[in-house]
């Protein structure tokens, strides 16, 4: 067992910020120590950014974690949150002790996925950020859940509101642009979380499935009546397994 501080690190997802986790981690046990930065472009870190891909999140990721004294921890990551951490492990795998794919896919863009990044990138281009908010948020959210939580759902909205066209135009041409890590997958030396909405019409279950089977330790949980923000649509089970999950990575260290 590592005599370090247990560390859990919190990416979160396109349009987002670090904000997404505060509520999600209020009840985890002081044990753990808490990172939850703002990716390139995103919440306060929106000054004098120049490239947007997943590589340059990952380099900067590694910088920020290591004048933090972080040099090993279970990554927790939404979305596009996930692409980067993907890159993280592929270029610092030592730095990973779990990973947590929290409604995210190795998986790059398919063909019919790149051509509405390059309709959305248009339609920011001529109509604004918030405009497009106002219709890419709601379909993250299953069905059933998009009247019941709409407190939560105008959270996300205004959070993409206030990140700027750049960021919004700059995270959408490099989602666009990711390569396939799988290989990250199958050759990983640390455990895998997937954490999956049956109705996540942005990372579908179907896509995930094959994934499951290619880290040698993985560990599943497949939500019912959830979409892309289990975070928000299932917040007990999701922290719950969170915790679980680390505490399974950090107890067999």
């Amino acid at each position: 067992m590592s005599t370090a501080q247990p560390t859990i690190v919190l990416l979160h997802g396109f349009a987002e910020s670090r904000e997404v986790w505060t509520a999600f981690t209020r009840d985890f046990p002081d044990e753990y120590r808490l990172v939850t930065p703002n990716l390139l472009g995103f919440g306060t870190n929106v000054h004098d950014i120049r490239d947007y891909s997943m590589e340059a999140q990952a380099r900067y990721l590694a910088d920020y974690l290591r004048q933090r004294g972080v040099e090993r921890a279970v990554f927790v990551c939404h979305s596009m949150g996930g692409y980067v951490a993907l890159a993280f492990a592929e270029r610092y795998p030592n730095m990973v002790a779990g990973l947590s794919l929290f409604h995210s896919t190795a998986l790059p863009d398919t063909e019919e996925r790149k051509a509405n990044r390059d309709k959305n990138i248009d339609f920011v281009q001529r109509h604004g950020v918030e405009k497009f908010m106002d219709s890419f948020v709601r379909p993250l959210f299953a069905p059933s859940n998009r009247e019941n939580l709409i407190d939560e759902r105008c959270f996300l909205e205004e959070l993409g509101k206030a990140t700027p066209q750049d960021s919004i135009i700059g995270g959408l041409k490099a989602m666009k642009a990711r390569p396939d890590r799988t290989e990250v997958l199958r050759h990983a030396r640390f455990p895998v979380q997937f954490i999956i909405g049956k109705e996540d019409v942005a990372v579908t279950v179907d896509s995930l499935l094959p994934q499951i089977s290619l880290p040698a330790e993985s560990h599943v949980l497949i939500l019912e009546n959830v979409g892309h923000v289990g975070f928000f649509e299932k917040p007990e089970v999701t922290r719950r397994a969170v915790l679980d999950f680390a505490g399974r990575v950090f107890g067999q260290e």
